[in-house]
């Protein structure tokens, strides 16, 4: 009994020695493993900022401008509503006269 105990314990020290030896290395290649990531995110953050910094701002000039905009947004969006809401109507009123002219 005593030496399946010493083979047991031989066994988990090599496993232990390996996984201490494969954590070692993997410690060394990432801290001398440079991050490219990083420096793309830089260099792509850079890029943006350039290629949008030369094009015209969409953005109003004076707040009575941005509130100008939003009305015309806010008026466009209610007439094409009630648009929609015209054509329904039509639609439900087309819908009871087939519905009257099928009863007589």
């Amino acid at each position: 009994m005593d030496k399946e105990n010493n083979k047991l314990i031989r066994i988990f020290t090599i496993i232990g020695f390996v996984a201490v030896v494969a954590a070692i290395a993997y410690a060394v290649y990432r801290f001398f493993t440079p991050d490219y990531l990083e420096d793309f995110e830089d260099d792509f953050d850079d890029d943006f900022d350039d290629y949008f910094e030369d094009e015209e701002s969409d953005e109003p000039d004076s707040p009575a401008e941005a509130v100008k905009d939003a009305a015309e947004d806010i008026k466009e969006k209610a007439m094409d509503a009630a648009e929609d809401m015209k054509d329904a109507a039509a639609d439900i009123v087309d819908d009871v006269k087939e519905a009257a002219a099928s009863i007589e």
